[in-house]
């Protein structure tokens, strides 16, 4: 009986090792021992070294030279998506309180009803084309600028910023693009303080930042 045992377990062994599900074996006393912080108890009879179930880092594998963060370029494409819809929908309700109140003396009829439509759609248009072109211009100015620099800071953002709204309200001159630019300096400078906002105020409350 012991021979056949013996036999039985180097079998089992050989075929362990043949298939690589082979492990070290540890008795109730070893498995006693090993630290299980913030895990339930294993069950001794699982052929796995519980030590190595026990993760202190990141699960998330990167590429290599990948930031954890998205770009600039990333973020440009949902900037100019979300900027194109709120334009439209900011414009619609403008549009709609303007087809109200152009035609509060009409009575309710096919002709108020298209006169309004046709106000929701044009301001709603005016007003996605409007902050698309002003989200367009500032991920145009923004990529640019980190490119050149090859850094990414708020620096970027205020600069991105100032320039948009110079070139923006250009068609209006020199005074034009003066006002243009402060309205984006000061806009952009709001928005860097408000992504540093816990580093100022020393909160160790991490958050994360969109440029």
């Amino acid at each position: 009986m012991d021979n056949n045992s013996q036999g039985s377990g180097g079998f089992k062994a050989g075929l362990g090792g043949i298939f690589g599900v082979g492990a070290p074996e540890y008795s109730n006393t070893e498995l006693a021992g090993v630290p299980l912080t913030g895990m339930s108890p294993l069950s001794p009879y699982l052929n796995v070294d519980p030590r190595y179930l026990i993760q202190d880092t990141d699960e998330f594998i990167l590429p290599t030279g990948a930031n954890k963060t998205r770009g600039r370029f990333e973020l440009a494409f949902f900037t100019i998506g979300a900027s194109c819809m709120t334009g439209a929908t900011l414009g619609a309700l403008n549009g709609l309180r303007m087809g109200l109140k152009e035609t509060r003396d009409m009575a309710w009829s096919k002709p108020r009803n298209v006169q309004i439509i046709n106000m929701v759609t044009r301001q709603g248009a005016s007003w996605a084309n409007s902050l698309g072109s002003v989200a367009l211009l500032y991920s145009a100015f923004g990529v640019a600028i980190e490119k050149a620099r090859g850094a990414e800071d708020d620096l970027n953002t205020v600069a991105a910023g100032t320039l948009t709204g110079m070139l923006f309200k250009s068609g209006g001159g020199l005074k034009g693009a003066a006002r243009g630019g402060l309205v984006g300096l000061a806009l952009s400078g709001a928005y860097a303080l408000y992504n540093n906002w816990n580093h100022l105020t020393g909160s160790s409350s991490s958050s994360s930042r969109l440029y």
